[in-house]
């Protein structure tokens, strides 16, 4: 699937029932509620600064590509949070879930910390 564009004047956010029932789909985010705006947010933590950029690039590129772009955050030296709502109508919209599902399967392991526990 593709993002539409958010500039449609039919574009408007989802309800939490609608955005429950699609949860299923990108089952590594969760669902929040900010300010009255539903979002979907994601965590990871990444061996350095410099691969947390290298994430940021590879879900730069998906998200030109599907001209939908998520809030980006690197706090700390290692962890990164993304955000994705479609700003432009104040909520959730069907291009969060597809753009979240994308960023999803990127092959970015290779960036990432190690937990205790996991095996090579």
């Amino acid at each position: 699937m593709k993002c539409v564009p958010c500039n449609m004047k039919d574009l408007r956010p989802m309800t939490e029932e609608a955005a429950k029932h699609l949860m299923p789909q990108v089952s590594e985010w969760s669902m929040v509620k900010e300010d009255g705006i539903m979002k979907l947010r994601r965590s990871w933590t990444v061996k350095s600064f410099t691969k947390g950029l290298e994430f940021f690039q590879a879900v730069a590129e998906v998200a030109e590509a599907e001209g939908h772009h998520p809030d980006l955050h690197l706090v700390g030296w290692n962890n990164i949070t993304i955000e994705i709502w479609t700003h432009a109508v104040g909520g959730l919209t069907e291009n969060d879930f597809i753009l979240a599902n994308k960023i999803s399967g990127l092959r970015l392991h290779h960036l990432l910390r190690r937990k205790a526990g996991d095996t090579v």
